[in-house]
């Protein structure tokens, strides 16, 4: 029987990185996150949902609110833009070993999201809806088919920088 011994460190030490990053994920996952908030935050520019169907514009109610107030005179007509910019500046990201999240804390940011009928949440203390008119849903949270490609392409890129050392 012929034996052959090889000398295999640079092979051993590239599997045992690999083995290290796939025990904390941290790393990649952190990556996904970034990337994800940049994702979403382009979804404000383009007014497009993850499925790359058009959010619904603004109403026209709307629009004359913001432009009667002084502090709405900015916000535009994009939908999903309102004079404080919050909701598509103010997310947050998480990761761990685990995996990794994105979203909003504002109040907000569900009904956004799934939409509203008119009073859905109530009346005013004057009787009025809450919210006063129909919210259309604007899916700005989720993943699209080009999301997920770059996602996968981290995810390579990341391994692969890890087992070449």
């Amino acid at each position: 029987m012929l034996q052959v011994a090889f000398k295999a460190d640079v092979a051993m030490a590239a599997i045992r990185r690999a083995i290290r990053l796939m025990d904390d994920m941290t790393p990649i996952y952190a990556d996904i996150a970034e990337y994800m908030v940049g994702a979403t935050k382009d979804r404000f520019e383009t007014g497009t949902a993850p499925d790359g169907r058009k959010w619904a514009p603004k109403s026209q109610t709307t629009i004359d609110r913001y432009r009667r107030s002084k502090e709405g005179r900015s916000a535009g007509i994009k939908p999903l833009i309102g004079p404080s910019r919050r909701l598509g500046n103010e997310m947050f990201r998480f990761s761990s070993r685990d995996g990794a999240l994105i979203g909003s804390n504002l109040i907000y940011s569900g009904v956004m999201q799934r939409g509203a009928a008119q009073g859905a949440f109530g009346r005013t203390a004057r009787g009025g809806p809450i919210p006063w008119g129909r919210i259309p849903a604007r899916a700005w949270l989720g993943l699209s088919r080009s999301d997920e490609k770059e996602i996968v392409d981290i995810v390579e890129e990341k391994l692969g920088g890890m087992l070449q050392g």
